[in-house]
């Protein structure tokens, strides 16, 4: 079913949404963007009299905690939706059961944080760091019976499930994937978010028009070792950025300075070259760095060609000719995914070469390339410098989006397709 089709009037509809928001110390909301993108489907469910049960977690909470209750978000989901929205201070509780089934058409109710409960994760808690095997599959087993319990109390809520909560997507939780066998294929669906991000996915990994450019940034090689590997069956062009650059100058021999480099993995980022090269992939790396003699934005800075960079300088971001060399392949593509910044964006004397990436894949987009931009920090890039009205398709899931990249089957999409 998909939720266009569906007639929500009369209807109780559980939505799982991603409200899993930054606040200040304030409990101030920093960022809204996640709310303001499930509004759509919210407004579709009450404009067709519905009500609505809203399910989301915060944080990483092990338990209650007061730091993160979406009691703090109630009032600017307040603001978004136009209309009073109904709190329930625990989400599997009776309480929270009486408001749900009270609810009128046009009504709203946020339930408390689900992963104040272990159930809605299934992953037990409070074990002793001493614990035995033997303890810890007790525990775990304990967690996993309850866990249906808590699904079902949840299900019990509504007539119908939406899941709208792509950056949870890659989570087997209960309010997630595991809810969703207690509703028909004709009362269960995807929310306009959910609907959009897969089609993106399947769009990047499924339909290219070639040149497909995949810009890979980042820190670390090891957190991107299985999507680079997957995306070597399927891109032309392999644009290597961030700070993972430095471990591949340093297994070609290149100084380094105290760039950051992960020492264990140069083997790898051989590997990974020669793989590239096999497949026929262009693997491109810069070839020079904005350097520093400190971590900090008011650090000095000189250019260095790569790889040259001396001892006490550390490489921040690319340097004017790697823009060149970017842009100019960014700009003949025709698929392009962008995933991790060049640099330390965070600081302003090192944003220069992200915005330049950005800046050549909204050239591309307006020539007709389809351009997906996608994981936390690339997103707040084309935040930051305005271009993500440029691009086709800016992505709010972080490790959802990378294990679908990576050619990982999603619970949360699974649930509703099967």
């Amino acid at each position: 079913m998909t939720i266009d089709k569906f007639n929500f009037s009369g209807k109780k509809a559980f939505v799982r949404v991603d409200f899993n928001v930054p606040l200040d110390e304030n409990f101030h909301i920093t960022d809204d963007t996640r709310m303001r993108a499930a509004l759509p489907t919210l407004k579709k469910i009450l404009a067709d009299g519905g009500s609505i049960i809203i399910g989301s977690h915060l944080g990483r909470p092990k338990g209650l905690n007061e730091k993160f209750s979406l009691k703090h978000i109630k009032g600017h989901l307040e603001e978004l939706l136009g209309t009073e929205v109904q709190f329930a201070s625990d989400c599997a509780s009776e309480e929270a059961a009486v408001k749900a089934s009270a609810l009128q058409p046009g009504e709203v109710l946020l339930l408390e944080n689900l992963r104040f409960y272990a159930e809605e994760e299934g992953k037990p808690r409070g074990l002793a760091d001493d614990a035995t095997d033997e303890e810890k599959a007790a525990a775990k087993k304990a967690v996993k019976e309850s866990q249906k319990e808590f699904t079902k109390k949840l299900a019990s809520y509504a007539d119908c499930y939406v899941n709208d909560a792509f950056g949870t997507a890659h989570r087997a939780h209960a309010s997630t994937a595991l809810i969703a066998q207690y509703f028909d294929a004709d009362h269960k669906m995807f929310g306009y978010l959910m609907e959009k991000e897969v089609k993106a996915v399947d769009r990047i990994l499924n339909d290219i028009h070639r040149p497909f450019t995949a810009i890979m940034g980042g820190s670390k090689v090891s957190s991107k070792i299985d999507i680079i590997e997957n995306l070597l069956n399927k891109v032309d062009n392999l644009i290597i950025a961030g700070g993972m650059t430095y471990t591949f100058v340093k297994a070609m021999g290149g100084r380094i300075g105290d760039s950051l480099c992960e020492n264990d993995k140069l083997d790898l980022a051989l590997d990974l070259m020669k793989k590239a090269k096999e497949k026929g992939v262009n693997l491109v790396l810069g070839i020079d760095t904005k350097a520093a003699d400190a971590f900090s934005n008011d650090a000095h800075t000189q250019y260095c060609l790569d790889p040259e960079i001396p001892d006490g300088w550390q490489g921040l971001d690319i340097g004017p000719k790697t823009e060149e060399l970017f842009a100019s392949v960014i700009k003949q593509s025709k698929t392009i995914l962008w995933n991790g910044p060049t640099g330390v964006f965070e600081f302003e004397n090192f944003t220069h070469g992200s915005r330049a990436v950005g800046e050549a894949i909204v050239e591309a987009t307006k020539n007709g390339a389809y351009s997906l931009v996608g994981g936390g920090d690339s997103v707040a890039c084309v935040n930051k410098f305005g271009l993500a009205d440029g691009v086709s398709y800016v992505s709010t899931g972080g490790g959802a989006l990378l294990e679908a990249i990576e050619g990982k089957v999603l619970p949360g999409i699974a649930a509703i397709q099967e």
